[in-house]
C-alpha cells in the first residue's frame, strides 16, 4: 500500500511553501530519510525526506505549485512494485534481455542537488550529470559547480580562436566580391531570461519595501581606526585558533562592541508594535548572510553573554548553512539588532536598511589606509566607515550617534570590551 508524503511543519508562522524542484521522478527508488523534494518558504527552502524506503510512485503536486503544510504532495510505493507487463504473444523464442549497465550509488547520490547547487547549476548552464561530486556519498557541491563553469570558460577561448582561425582564411571566390553598401555590423545573439521569483526573494522584496514605507528611516556614519583590532587579531589568532578550532574575524569584535554600546543605549535594541515601545534585556544579532537565493539573516541568540569564541562558531556555522542551503526558519527567527558587512563585497559606505520589527541595524564596510590626523601628524591608518541605519519614530539622533561612537570607541581601544567601559 502505497505510504502518503505530506508537507511537514515549516516553522512558526509559515503555513504554506512552493513547489520548488522534484530531486526524485516517479519510478525511481528512494531510502529511508532520502530528501525527494525541495520545497520553497518564505524564508528558507526545505527538503523534505521520504518516510520510508520504496519506489517514487506519484508526485501529487507539481512544480511552482502552492501547498499548505500538512498537504498531500506525492506516495511512497514498494520498491519491488512494478506495472504489470502487457499481455504477450504466445513465445516463439525465449530472448535474454541485455543487462542494463548498473548505477551506482555515488552516481544517484550526485544527481542529487541541494537548492543551492541547484541554483548553481542554472546559472552556469553546466549539466550536473557530468560533473564529479566531491560530496558526501558523492553528492555535487556548489564549488564543484562553479569549478566545472571555470574550467568550461577557460576552454572557450582556445575554441574561439580556433573558429576565427578558420573563418579568417581567405576564400579566392570572395576576395573579388563587393561589399554591401547596406550591411548592418553583427551583434552577436541578444537573448532574454524570464525566472519567476522564488517565494523567499518576493519576501524579501516585501519586507524591505514594507521597512521604507513604515519605518522613518535615517542614517548615520563615523569611521573607525581598525589598527588595535588588526593588531590584536595578528598577535592572538595562532593561539585562539589552536585553542578553539576556529579563527579570530572581525566580526567577534564588532558584535562585543554592538553588546557594549547597546547598554548604554537600549532604545538601539528595543522595538515597536503597536503603540508600545519594547526594550529587550538580551542581544539576538541578525548576521546578513549571502546566500545563493538571496539575503538571509539568521541570527546569534543571546550573543552579549557569548564570548568571542562562541560568537565566532556561530556566525562561522551559519555561514556554512547559507551556503549549503541548509537554514532552517529557526535560525532566522526573532532577532533584535542586526549587522551587515558589506565590506566582504569591497563595499565603501553604504545605507542599509532595517529589518522590521528591529528599530537599527550596523554596516560594516572595507578597511582601506587612508590619511588621518592623528597627535598633530598626518599619519596612515586602516580605516573603515561604519553607518548606522535607525528608525527615527523610537530613537533620536543623539542616542543613533552615541551608540555609534560608543562602538568606536570600542573597536579602537579593545581593552574596553574587556572592562566595560
Amino acid at each position: 500500500m502505497p505510504t502518503d508524503v505530506n508537507v511537514p511543519a515549516l516553522g512558526e508562522s509559515i503555513t504554506e511553501a512552493t513547489v520548488g524542484q522534484w530531486l526524485k521522478q516517479p519510478g525511481d527508488a528512494v531510502a529511508l530519510d532520502e530528501p525527494i523534494v525541495s520545497l520553497e518558504t518564505d524564508k528558507v527552502s526545505v527538503e523534505v525526506p521520504s518516510p520510508v524506503a520504496g519506489m517514487l510512485a506519484e508526485q501529487v503536486a507539481k512544480v511552482g505549485e502552492t501547498v499548505a503544510v500538512g498537504a498531500l504532495i506525492a506516495r511512497i510505493g514498494d520498491a519491488g512494485a512494478v506495472a504489470a507487463p502487457a499481455p504477450s504473444s504466445p513465445p516463439a523464442q525465449a530472448v535474454t534481455p541485455a543487462a542494463e549497465p548498473a548505477v551506482s550509488s555515488t552516481d544517484e547520490a550526485a544527481l542529487r542537488l541541494s537548492p543551492a547547487v541547484r541554483r548553481a547549476v542554472l546559472e552556469n548552464h553546466i549539466d550536473p550529470s557530468a560533473i564529479k561530486g566531491s560530496g558526501k556519498d558523492g553528492r555535487l557541491t556548489k564549488d564543484d559547480v562553479l569549478a566545472a563553469a571555470q574550467s568550461k570558460g577557460s576552454s572557450a577561448p582556445a575554441q574561439a580562436g580556433a573558429l576565427v582561425e578558420s573563418k579568417t582564411t581567405p576564400s579566392p571566390v570572395l576576395t573579388n566580391a563587393p561589399a554591401s553598401a547596406g550591411a548592418q555590423p553583427s551583434i552577436g545573439d541578444r537573448r532574454e531570461e524570464r525566472i519567476k521569483m522564488t517565494r523567499m526573494r518576493q519576501t524579501i522584496a516585501t519586507r524591505l519595501k514594507e521597512a521604507q514605507n513604515t519605518a522613518a528611516l535615517l542614517t548615520t556614519f563615523n569611521d573607525v581606526d581598525m589598527t588595535a583590532v588588526i593588531d590584536a587579531r595578528a598577535r592572538y589568532k595562532d593561539l585562539f585558533e589552536k585553542k578553539h578550532g576556529i579563527r579570530l574575524g572581525f566580526m567577534g569584535f564588532f558584535v562585543k562592541a554592538v553588546a557594549l554600546a547597546a547598554k548604554d543605549v537600549p532604545s538601539v535594541n528595543a522595538s515597536i508594535e503597536g503603540d508600545e515601545i519594547v526594550y529587550h534585556d538580551y542581544l539576538d544579532v541578525s548576521v546578513a548572510v549571502s546566500a545563493p537565493k538571496g539575503l538571509v539573516v539568521p541570527v546569534v541568540r543571546n550573543a552579549d553573554r557569548m564570548s568571542f569564541a562562541e560568537i565566532e562558531k556561530a556566525i562561522a556555522a551559519y555561514g556554512k548553512k547559507a551556503k549549503d542551503g541548509a537554514l532552517t526558519a529557526e535560525d532566522m527567527r526573532g532577532g533584535t539588532f542586526t549587522i551587515s558587512n558589506g565590506g566582504v563585497f569591497g563595499s565603501l559606505l553604504s545605507t542599509p536598511i532595517i529589518n522590521p520589527p528591529q528599530s537599527a541595524v550596523l554596516g560594516m564596510h572595507r578597511i582601506e589606509d587612508r590619511p588621518v590626523a592623528k597627535d598633530g601628524q598626518v599619519v596612515i591608518r586602516p580605516m573603515m566607515y561604519l553607518a548606522l541605519s535607525y528608525d527615527h519614530r523610537l530613537i533620536d539622533g543623539r542616542e543613533a550617534v552615541t551608540f555609534l561612537v560608543r562602538v568606536k570607541e570600542a573597536i579602537e581601544d579593545p581593552t574596553r570590551l574587556l572592562i566595560d567601559l
